[in-house]
């Protein structure tokens, strides 16, 4: 996207979906003690725009039964349950439907997921995709040069690989085939030459809208010329070592994806994306690669209802996500924000609307996935080993950090573009730049720890991928680089290192 937008994550460590929104302070409207099929006197209004809806329960099969019956009292219509994590997705033309549903007992929160009637985008890239503009004689040089170094024909080009050691690292062990990265996004184009060999089409789905539809090519981007977010990351995690374009860091393993995105605006909405960690869940993924946030809101503020439903859905759905194996990682974002500030302003939400400029509190205000306990959260740097221009930091917000690319940082010969190469739709291969770019790079790492060490946990292979990072730290004079040389604001615990991760 051209405008550059926040991310930020941890996943939710709790036992049951219904503990976690108490846990956090995440209750505004707490369940009255109504009669139990408490529904309005009443007919529903209809005369309000058409929403989608989360609403969240107890998760059991009673309370789920009895609260949907009052959905569809207060003129709702469910469009899936998910009753494992207690999240009920709805559509509503009443205009009361949140408040209603808040006084259903069993109901722990209810809100809107967007602010616009149903039918932008919410990835975390820099500006537009570059194309290799290198001349036919230069990459035939290039091309021979990587044969002659036994790399792939645009490997001399990728300075994030040798960033983190992922070239040494694939001599090692380029990853396990039973490990899984699911890449929540645009969709992937599984056809790519340099990705097919590794696609799972078991593992994928489109979960626009909340429901998953496996059907053949379900997951593909709607439109190959916008939606190239998603494939761009997929080669970044997992481009196979076949004599073909790039290589990706962890080139063994599988990648599956689940796409998110609405057709046309590119929005991420809750309902899609709590279908998508739940999918994922249920189908073995180890790894989720989260280069978003879930739109409308850049931060959710949990006095909002609304806003603190979203947090409530997408929180539980991590939450299972994790409790399942899965660890999940996720950008930072792209705003250049202090995310340990006590204060931000977020002048471009809600976006699928008309955005009005807020002061928030982040550490109340959170950017979802991003900001949820137990995800992994990555800023970018740039081939000098320095934070990224773009990215967003934080003392004690930001866990690791890997290559996302930097204009302003540019690299030797032969590589010449300081920002990420990677595969396109359509058999093509372009640079990008963005947290979204780097968070993939330690999703690779993620497959590859997983991979040496199958029996860990996702809370192990987050403390390995810490243990093992290499922290430049700050650089001297910049006074937004807080901390020590070991933990900081601009890098967390450091650089991910790929090569420590398969030999230790």
């Amino acid at each position: 996207m051209a405008h550059p937008r926040s991310r930020r994550v941890r996943a939710l460590a709790v036992p049951l979906g219904l503990a976690l929104t108490a846990s956090l302070g995440f209750l505004p409207n707490a369940a009255t003690a109504a009669p139990q099929d408490s529904a309005p006197a009443a007919a529903a209004s209809a005369d309000g725009p058409l929403l989608s809806y989360v609403v969240n329960t107890t998760p059991d099969h009673a309370t789920v039964g009895r609260v949907e019956k009052a959905i569809a009292k207060a003129g709702g219509k469910v469009i899936v349950a998910h009753e494992q994590i207690g999240v009920i997705v709805v559509h509503s033309a009443n205009p009361q439907f949140a408040a209603t549903l808040r006084a259903v007992p069993g109901v722990q929160t209810a809100g809107a997921t967007r602010t616009a009637p149903l039918k932008a985008s919410g990835t975390t890239d820099v500006g537009k995709p570059k194309k290799v503009d290198l001349s036919a004689s230069q990459l035939k040089a290039v091309g021979s040069a990587a044969k002659a170094n036994g790399q792939e024909p645009l490997e001399p080009l990728q300075w994030d690989l040798p960033a983190i050691k992922a070239d040494k690292a694939a001599k090692v062990n380029p990853g396990s085939r039973n490990v899984t990265v699911a890449i929540i996004d645009t969709g992937v184009d599984d056809t790519h030459p340099d990705l097919k060999a590794n696609f799972s089409a078991k593992q994928s789905a489109n979960c626009v809208g909340g429901v998953a539809d496996t059907s053949k090519g379900a997951w593909r981007p709607w439109n190959p010329e916008t939606d190239y977010h998603g494939t761009h990351v997929a080669g970044t995690i997992a481009a196979a070592r076949n004599g073909v374009g790039v290589a990706g860091v962890a080139p063994g393993v599988k990648i599956s994806a689940i796409k998110v995105s609405e057709p046309e605006t590119s929005l991420f909405y809750a309902e899609s994306v709590v279908c998508a960690f739940v999918f994922a869940a249920d189908h073995g993924v180890e790894v989720t690669n989260n280069s978003y946030y879930v739109d409308p809101w850049m931060f959710n503020c949990k006095d909002d209802a609304d806003q603190a439903a979203i947090v409530d859905a997408v929180g539980r759905a991590a939450s299972y996500a994790q409790r399942k194996g899965a660890i999940n990682i996720a950008a930072a974002g792209n705003s250049d924000l202090d995310l340990a500030a006590t204060k931000l302003t977020d002048s471009g939400s809600p976006n699928d609307s008309t955005p009005v400029e807020r002061t928030v509190n982040p550490k109340t205000c959170w950017d979802v996935p991003t900001q949820l306990p137990g995800t992994v959260t990555v800023a970018a740097t740039g081939v000098n080993k320095q934070k990224s221009f773009y990215s967003n930091y934080g003392l004690g917000q930001i866990d690791v950090a890997a290559p996302g690319g930097d204009s302003k940082q540019v690299p030797e010969l032969p590589a010449k573009n300081g920002n990420i190469l990677s595969t396109m739709p359509g058999g093509d291969w372009a640079y990008l730049a963005g947290t979204s770019m780097a968070t993939p790079h330690v999703a690779g790492v993620a497959a590859l720890l997983k991979s040496a060490h199958p029996k860990s946990s996702p809370q192990e292979i987050q403390w390995l991928l810490k243990q093992q990072a290499d922290n430049p730290g700050c650089p001297t004079g910049d006074t937004t680089c807080t901390g020590t040389k070991h933990v900081n604001s601009h890098f967390g615990y450091g650089i991910v290192d790929a090569l420590d991760a398969v030999k230790k």
